[in-house]
């Protein structure tokens, strides 16, 4: 099968077509665990070079390294990724309050962490390059996501498909890698990585260091401004019910 096309030029689309006619991979679609919109394209990853916000932060990656570098010279252990809360159902999440996957955060639950915007004025400035969503006690979410040598994080999807998370790589040793549907990519450092976390994923560190990525959301481009809008006041409406189900996007 795969011979009838082995003269053309490499098409990413058809080699995954071909890969799922014979079996080889499987189909992964849209599962958020909160809220689904509709007519969304099913696509694992978008390229860094369609987002004209990209170019900019990725310049910065070198000084937001040294702000990482300052912060656990003082600070080697981040907070757990995954917390029990009081309020909530623990998560069932084989990392629950392990440090292995670890968290330090700018945004958090729609707001600013002053203490840690005050000490990485880099990283903060980076983020306003970013259409990131406003949801009061939500959104935005923006943190370093570190991950130990030797940890894995299991196969799991996010809250929503209304947003791309991203991965802006700062300690990006071989061996690391993260899987969306179908597809595998790994990190390089100041390359952005752009995904739909609604697909099923998962995130692995076979190194013998440790990686950490300036993880942070940002609308998906096909959501207009308008919808953009009404989007923000029904997760609005939806959180006047209850504690807001935050997620960060991992």
């Amino acid at each position: 099968m795969t011979a009838a096309v082995a003269d053309l030029p490499p098409l990413p689309r058809i080699a995954l077509a071909t890969d799922l006619l014979l079996g080889k991979r499987e189909i992964y679609l849209q599962q958020p665990s909160m809220f689904y919109f509709p007519g969304l394209p099913q696509r694992a990853f978008y390229e860094r070079d369609a987002f004209e916000w990209v170019a900019p932060m990725e310049a910065m990656t070198d000084a937001i390294v040294s702000e990482l570098e300052a912060v656990r010279a003082q600070e080697p252990e981040f907070t757990p990724y995954v917390e029990t809360s009081a309020d909530r159902p623990a998560p069932n999440n084989p990392l629950r309050d392990d440090a292995r996957w670890g968290a330090l955060y700018f945004w958090r639950s729609g707001g600013p962490v002053a203490e840690n915007a005050a000490r990485c004025p880099t990283v903060m400035a980076a983020l306003t390059h970013v259409p990131m969503p406003q949801v009061a006690g939500r959104s935005p979410i923006a943190l370093w996501s570190l991950l130990k040598p030797g940890t894995h994080i299991q196969p799991h999807h996010g809250l929503l498909n209304t947003r791309l998370i991203c991965h802006l790589p700062l300690l990006a040793p071989a061996g690391c890698a993260l899987r969306v549907g179908a597809e595998t990519r790994t990190w390089t450092k100041g390359e952005m990585l752009l995904f739909d976390d609604s697909i099923e994923h998962e995130a692995w560190n076979r190194s013998a260091e440790t990686r950490v990525v300036l993880l942070f959301e940002t609308w998906r481009p096909e959501i207009d401004t308008d919808e953009r809008a009404a989007l923000t006041r029904l997760f609005q409406a939806i959180d006047s019910f209850g504690p807001a189900q935050v997620d960060t996007g991992g």
